[in-house]
């Protein structure tokens, strides 16, 4: 599985003489790097030869191939020529196997990573300013596209705007947020009753505001894996959302392989989520040090941390823990089964340590107090919050604020 780790992405090759470069520009993540355009490659002055790694490497980690990385890189050929290769060739020359090929040469997989390339402008641009509005509501579905003032070109603005196209709400949507998922059905042909009915009314902002939180991880950098080992105090949560939005993943489990998936395809819009000035958190119930040292950055490169009081995840059952066991919740539960299917699908490895009966779900909370814009539960083990939905609640939330901002200026 692709690894959110600067250095595994870079690997020892050509690339790696880049580095302290690479650092000093602040493409020092993987999700940003991936965007990185032939206009940023020229400043950095890129060699054809490095241009044509980090094009191998970027491709290569939107399949989960990166095993292949090094080989492909020293073979001298451009991405162009590898996918063109034979089967013959490709499991020849560099021992892939037959499933993994058949992933090599798809090029109908979705690549956020060519869609998001305008981004880098950001890197650019001037800070973006925002003031403490969000929506009260999630209903509209009016149209909604990011601010051009703060993308440096019409191009890089055109280019951002398609990339976030296929992600747009369409007119008469229903959220799945909100609501959770879809209400749960008998089970086992009426065997197994379904767990009780989850409350359709979003948790009360002074619910989480004064939720105590400890960083088990900072955001991922090129390294800072030694900071993992520094114990950070206790702290407020609602100082996280104090001056920038923020996303909080609840997750039940770090070594389940659905939460896995989950954190995974959320974290690799990071751009995205950048450009929209909304920050990314992972939240987890329990502190399993190898447990956290397995999950990040590898499925999550953003900040993780633990709600040992487990109040994040009371507040999305309206003030219970929302709990199922494994063998009613997931083996006789067919959502839940077609989930772990789609998980199983990324190729994501897992284990069974810990606590995996108590659910968890997604917050997305305004700047200051401006309140809870959107909730998402797992109803379902493995319900995921709609990607689409999280980044049309986050750019709403951008176009209100830089719209107040405006009105105050003129």
């Amino acid at each position: 599985m692709a690894s959110f780790s600067v250095e595994e992405f870079i690997g020892n090759g050509i690339l790696k003489e880049l580095l302290q470069k690479l650092l000093e520009e602040g493409w020092d993540d993987v999700p940003t790097l991936k965007i990185m355009s032939s206009e940023d490659m020229d400043l950095l002055q890129m060699t054809q030869e490095q241009k044509d790694a980090l094009g191998i490497r970027s491709y290569l980690h939107d399949r989960g191939l990166m095993q292949y990385a090094d080989k492909m890189e020293d073979c001298g050929k451009a991405l162009s020529e590898l996918i063109n290769l034979s089967t013959t060739d490709l499991s020849t020359q560099f021992e892939m196997k037959r499933g993994h090929i058949a992933r090599f040469i798809n090029r109908t997989t979705s690549d956020d990573s060519v869609k998001l390339r305008a981004l880098a402008a950001r890197r650019r641009s001037s800070t973006m300013h925002r003031d403490d509005s969000i929506p009260k509501s999630v209903g509209s579905n009016s149209s909604n596209s990011l601010t051009r003032s703060h993308i440096r070109s019409n191009a890089a603005s055109d280019a951002l705007e398609q990339s976030m196209a296929d992600m747009k709400i369409k007119e008469g949507y229903v959220f799945k947020g909100i609501v959770a998922a879809e209400p749960a059905e008998p089970r086992a042909c009426g065997c197994v009753n379904p767990p009780p009915p989850i409350s359709d009314q979003v948790a009360p902002y002074g619910t989480v505001e004064n939720i105590s939180v400890q960083k088990l991880t900072p955001e991922y950098k090129i390294g800072m894996e030694p900071l993992v080992k520094t114990k950070a105090p206790p702290l407020k949560v609602s100082e996280l959302w104090r001056d920038k939005p923020a996303v909080f993943l609840c997750l039940r489990r770090p070594g389940c392989i659905m939460c896995r998936a989950e954190a995974h395809q959320l974290y690799s819009r990071k751009a995205i989520f950048d450009a929209l000035g909304v920050q990314l958190f992972a939240v987890l119930h329990e502190q399993i040090d190898s447990e956290v040292k397995d999950f990040w950055p590898r499925y999550w490169g953003g900040v993780v941390l633990l709600d040992r009081g487990r109040d994040f995840f009371k507040a999305l059952g309206g003030g219970k823990l929302l709990k199922e066991k494994f063998l009613s919740g997931f083996l006789l539960n067919p959502r839940s089964l077609s989930n772990y299917k789609r998980a199983k699908a990324m190729h994501i490895d897992y284990n069974f340590k810990g606590e995996g009966e108590i659910k968890g779900g997604l917050f997305i909370i305004g700047m200051g107090k401006s309140g809870i814009a959107y909730q998402f539960i797992e109803r379902n083990f493995g319900d995921w919050a709609p990607i689409a939905e999280v980044i049309e609640i986050c750019t709403q939330m951008q176009n209100q604020q830089e719209g107040q901002r405006m009105s105050v200026q003129y």
